[in-house]
């Protein structure tokens, strides 16, 4: 392919730049919805979990409960839509999942409530949120699939970064239309019909999802696996099954860490600390900017010194600041810019671990098993330490009255990934091998 100076140059040639278009467009929508269904975790369960005479208490964590069981169909979307994406190609399963979620998410705000409906609602939501588990679980394989195998040797650490970083922004996007919503809406407003707009706003974002991925080529990677079957890098099952572990291990942090600081956390300064919607959401905000800010410059700096120390950084950090961290946001005698810069701090060293993480998934296996492992990989991290953090969270908080284990959580987790990250899968180094 011939390129223009400016393109050699920089490395960024333009199939590449409509793959990290067209790959975060989805992650960006995909975390958009979790990040306003977590918000408004307090207002679905009102009106879709509580039955007159029922318990707050209860009802939020039933909310929590539907938020886990999406991300539970989320290896099985992985597995599905992976095995399609290794047989028929990337683009078209980017299509398919990319329909399906958004078409989901805008169902969610037309659904009929609890008092409309009865005990048809919470069914009906839950029914939505399985989908978009599936769809999910398709997503991120094929969209760092998409990024890592069109991006330049050298970049894909930069490349696959893209992807933590739009789901900083669909984070912040979800974090920005909620606060928007609660502050020009009244609180009744809000309560009675204003949750669905964001909810709805995902409809349009769909549409130039499915524009830009309609636009895609195929991988260089998987048509050059297509074209050569006989040379194409095949593991056994054992260690695909051995990469795929060890994989989620590595994530392990991340997901549960970044649940609990990007997403659980409004829900948490809610019902444990008395915070306002508002100041809940603000704290929020701060929190997924300083994940965004760290996400481009750590995959960055992988390309330079590999993934795992970068990573490594970030889930020591974890351990040691997360209790500390916590304590200042219990503090109510600490000022609002020190409790601000706690929250941003959390989320700067999630990222730290973000933003290498899809590349080295990616390189943790070759391009005939790649959506499919690196996507299970991360399904099943997520689903198990970021599906059930708001739940598991919720939970041991109302029945141990501990304020503390929101941090427990996330470093205990994070002392996980660091013995993960230190060592190497032998599917690996074939995968890097055979990428380049």
């Amino acid at each position: 392919m011939k390129q223009t100076f400016r393109e050699r140059e920089t490395g960024w040639d333009r199939p590449g730049v409509r793959a990290v278009y067209a790959g975060s467009v989805g992650n960006f929508i995909e975390w958009y919805e979790f990040g306003v269904y977590g918000y408004f975790a307090t207002v679905i369960a009102a009106r879709f979990f509580t039955p007159e005479g029922g318990s707050e208490a209860e009802a939020l964590v039933q909310t929590y409960a539907s938020f886990a069981l999406a991300f539970f169909f989320r290896p099985v979307g992985a597995a599905v839509f992976g095995r399609l994406g290794d047989r028929i190609g990337r683009r078209p399963v980017l299509v398919l999942v990319v329909s399906l979620m958004t078409g989901a998410t805008a169902l969610i705000g037309l659904l009929p409530t609890y008092a409309s409906v009865g005990a048809a609602a919470p069914w009906l939501l839950t029914f939505l949120r399985v989908v978009q588990g599936l769809s999910a679980g398709g997503e991120f394989g094929g969209a760092v699939a998409l990024m890592t195998e069109f991006a330049p040797p050298g970049r894909r650490g930069l490349y696959g970064a893209w992807q933590s970083f739009t789901v900083a922004l669909g984070l912040l996007g979800g974090a920005g239309v909620a606060a928007v919503t609660a502050t020009v809406l009244t609180e009744a407003q809000v309560q009675a019909w204003g949750w669905r707009l964001p909810f709805l706003l995902a409809a349009p974002l769909g549409l130039l999802a499915l524009w830009l991925r309609l636009r895609l080529d195929e991988t260089p990677s998987f048509r050059r696996e297509r074209e050569s079957a006989a040379a194409a890098v095949r593991p056994s099952g054992r260690e695909v099954a051995r990469a795929i572990a060890l994989g989620a291990g590595r994530i392990m942090g991340w997901s549960a860490a970044g649940y609990t600081f990007l997403v659980v956390l409004p829900s948490y300064l809610q019902s444990t600390l008395d915070a306002s919607f508002q100041q809940a959401l603000i704290a929020t905000v701060l929190a997924n900017l300083g994940f965004a800010v760290t996400i481009l410059p750590a995959g960055l700096l992988s390309d330079r010194i590999g993934r795992r120390p970068v990573m490594l950084a970030g889930a020591l950090l974890v351990v040691v600041l997360a209790l500390p961290l916590l304590h200042l946001l219990q503090d109510t005698g600490a000022s609002g810019a020190r409790q601000g810069a706690a929250v941003f701090c959390a989320g700067a060293v999630v990222g730290l671990m973000a933003g290498p993480a899809p590349a080295m998934l990616a390189e943790m296996f070759p391009t005939a098993v790649r959506h499919t492992g690196l996507g299970l990989a991360y399904a099943l991290s997520n689903a198990v330490f970021s599906g059930c953090a708001g739940l598991v969270i919720t939970k041991a908080v109302e029945r141990t009255g501990n304020a503390d284990v929101p941090a427990y959580y996330a470093a205990a987790t994070c002392a996980v990934s660091v013995l993960a990250l230190a060592a190497a899968p032998r599917v690996g180094r074939a995968a890097e091998r055979e990428a380049g």
